[in-house]
């Protein structure tokens, strides 16, 4: 059986040498998505010092960013939102952040209920607070 990758002309570009996904028979694989914007390092809900480090973030801009991305890489793979089946979510500060994730990832997923696991992880590639791993069913 052969893959087919994709590459989106609205998501982020991703940070390292990979597709935005890959399609194995009838299942899309999304490779990490973070809250960035396409053609710059803006992360929407993100301040930086000048030191590029974190000085404050705002986890339900970064939410909100994060699951439109993912829309996006889906939908232009050629899948949609109600075939995403399973979404491995990273959070830096499970502490703090999982209370206002939980409930804006409901918002997106009202209707389509995929299984998913939350990790808590000390840090990701690039100055964000969540990302995420999908599955969807593609025809």
């Amino acid at each position: 059986m052969s893959s087919k990758k994709f590459e989106s002309n609205k998501a982020p570009e991703p940070v390292g040498s990979y597709p935005h996904a890959r399609q194995h028979g009838n299942l899309l694989f999304l490779s990490g998505v973070g809250p960035r914007e396409r053609g710059t390092k803006k992360i929407p809900g993100v301040e930086l010092d000048e030191n590029g480090d974190i000085e404050s973030y705002d986890i339900a801009t970064q939410c909100r960013s994060v699951f439109n991305n993912v829309r996006t890489i889906v939908e232009e793979s050629g899948s949609s939102w109600d075939k995403v089946i399973d979404v491995t979510v990273f959070l830096t500060n499970m502490k703090d952040d999982f209370k206002t994730y939980n409930k804006i990832y409901a918002e997106y997923f009202a209707d389509n209920q995929p299984c998913r696991t939350t990790l808590e992880i000390n840090c990701l590639p690039t100055p964000i607070a969540i990302e995420l791993k999908v599955i969807a069913t593609i025809d």
